[in-house]
C-alpha cells in the first residue's frame, strides 16, 4: 500500500549501536550514558533480552549490568533506542529560498556598533557566496585627528622643530579613529595609507625688524633624513603688531608606520622678530592628519 502524507522525519536517521567482547562476567560499559535500560535494546547471541532488576539487565549512566554472566564463546551488541548516529545530508542544492524564512536574519541578534575588521560578511562573487572580512570592504576616511602648538615659539635663522604640542581638546573637538602619536615633534602614523597633512600658522611680529618667516612640513621615510615636503612663507614688516597666516599642505604615502614620521619646522630669516603663536584654547598654529584611504 502507498503511502499517503509527508515523508516520516525517522528516515532520515538511524540508532546507534553497540558490539560488545564478551567473557565470564556481568559487567560492561555503553559507549553512550542512558538514564536507565529502558533506553537500550539488549541482544545476546541475536536473542533480545528483557530489561529490568531482577530480569536480563539493569543500565544506569554508562554502566550495563547482566544479572547472568556471559561466555567468551557469546555474541552481544545492544541498540541505543534514543539516540541517533547520524542525520542524512539534504542534496545539494536541494534547499531553496522558498524554505527559508523570511524572518532568517532579522530574528537574529542585530549587530550594534561597527564591524571589526575580521569580522565576515557574506557577498556574491559573480553569482557565488563568499564570505569577505570587514577590513576588504572600508571605504571612506577611517582617521582624522588634530594637533596644536601649545607654547608660543621665537623663530630663529636656523630650522626649529615644533616640539611643544596638544591634542585639540577644546569646543567640541571629535577625533576618527586611531590618532596620531607624538614625541618631541615627531608624529608617527597609526596605520599605512595615504593621508593629507596641514599646517595653519600663525605668525606674529615680537621684535622689531623685516624678514621671512617659513612654517615647513617635512617628512622622513626611513626615520632618519628629514627633507621639506611643503614651505609656507610669510614676510615679516617692520610694522608694530604685524600678524598674518600661513597654509601648507602635504599628501604622503605611508608605507610602514616606523619609518614614515612627519614634523613640523619654523624657522625667519632674521632671528627673533617673529613668533609662531600658541594657544591651548585654539587653533593658531595647529597641524591636521586624515587618512584618505589604503596605500
Amino acid at each position: 500500500m502507498a503511502y499517503i502524507g509527508p515523508e516520516p522525519a525517522e528516515s532520515f536517521t538511524s540508532f546507534a549501536t553497540q558490539e560488545f567482547s564478551t567473557s565470564a562476567t556481568t559487567s560492561y560499559t555503553l559507549d553512550h550514558a542512558v538514564a536507565n535500560e529502558n533506553e537500550i535494546a539488549l541482544f545476546v547471541n541475536n536473542v533480545r533480552q528483557q530489561p529490568g532488576s531482577g530480569k536480563a539487565y539493569t543500565a544506569s549512566g554508562t554502566a550495563l549490568t547482566l544479572s547472568a554472566a556471559t561466555a567468551s564463546t557469546d555474541t552481544m551488541y545492544c541498540v541505543f533506542l534514543g539516540r541517533a548516529l547520524q542525520t542524512v545530508t539534504p542534496a545539494t542544492n536541494s534547499i531553496t529560498a522558498a524554505m527559508v524564512g523570511n524572518d532568517l536574519i532579522s530574528g537574529k541578534d542585530a549587530l550594534a556598533a561597527t564591524p571589526a575588521d575580521t569580522d565576515e560578511l557574506l557577498i556574491s562573487d559573480a553569482g557565488t557566496l563568499k564570505r569577505i572580512d570587514f577590513s576588504h570592504l572600508k571605504t571612506g576616511i577611517t582617521m582624522a585627528d588634530q594637533w596644536r602648538l601649545s607654547t608660543t615659539l621665537l623663530l630663529t635663522d636656523s630650522n626649529q622643530t615644533l616640539a611643544n604640542n596638544e591634542r585639540v581638546d577644546t569646543d567640541g573637538y571629535g577625533q576618527l579613529g586611531t590618532g596620531m602619536s607624538h614625541s618631541s615633534g615627531t608624529f608617527t602614523f597609526p596605520s599605512t595609507g595615504i593621508y593629507l597633512i596641514t599646517v595653519q600658522a600663525y605668525i606674529y611680529r615680537e621684535n622689531s625688524g623685516t624678514g621671512i618667516a617659513s612654517i615647513q612640513i617635512e617628512t622622513t621615510t626611513d626615520n632618519s633624513s628629514y627633507s621639506g615636503a611643503s614651505n609656507s612663507v610669510y614676510t615679516v614688516e617692520n610694522v608694530t603688531a604685524y600678524s598674518g597666516n600661513v597654509n601648507g599642505s602635504f599628501i604622503f604615502d605611508v608605507t610602514d608606520t616606523s619609518t614614515h614620521k612627519v614634523r613640523f619646522v619654523g624657522n625667519c630669516t632674521s632671528s627673533n622678530i617673529a613668533i609662531a603663536y600658541a594657544d591651548s584654547n585654539s587653533n593658531a598654529t595647529a597641524y591636521t592628519f586624515i587618512r584618505l584611504g589604503d596605500t
